[in-house]
């Protein structure tokens, strides 16, 4: 089974820390970087997958951008994310642009991870120490059983 996952994870790595980990036990999968493709023919895929750190309650504009203009219709999807407070809304955002392509949603995994974003930092951050290698297996354990 083809599968895409396109990502944004650029200030700590929490969200490529769980792709790299699902990557690694399945070499077919295709780790999409939404900062450095913005265009991409994702109809070849039989499973898109969606993950990004949560910027105030919802997925990165690069992803959210990226499903808009490239979710063909019809396709089954799932998402992965890292947040310093992880809520079942922060999927929200992503899930819209899903429903409104018709898709058909596989599966959610959320877990903590290490957040400095915005106030966060004048605190030196929140949830340090994640995602765990507990939390890493448990999207590896996701993705397999998708």
């Amino acid at each position: 089974m083809t599968t895409a996952i396109i990502y944004y994870s650029k200030h700590h790595g929490n969200t490529k820390k769980l792709l790299d980990a699902i990557s690694s036990v399945d070499s077919e999968v295709e780790l999409v970087d939404a900062t450095e493709k913005h265009e991409l023919d994702l109809s070849r895929y039989d499973r898109i997958g969606f993950a990004s750190g949560i910027y105030y309650g919802k997925f990165a504009e690069q992803v959210l951008n990226f499903a808009k203009v490239n979710l063909p219709l019809d396709k089954d999807v799932f998402y992965i994310a890292s947040a310093g407070n992880p809520t079942k809304n922060c999927f929200n955002s992503i899930a819209e642009i899903a429903k409104e392509k018709h898709s058909n949603e596989l599966g959610r995994y959320i877990c903590h991870g290490f957040d400095t974003f915005g106030p966060f930092k004048l605190v030196g951050g929140i949830q340090k120490g994640h995602p765990t290698e507990e939390e890493i297996q448990g999207a590896v354990e996701f993705y397999k059983y998708l």
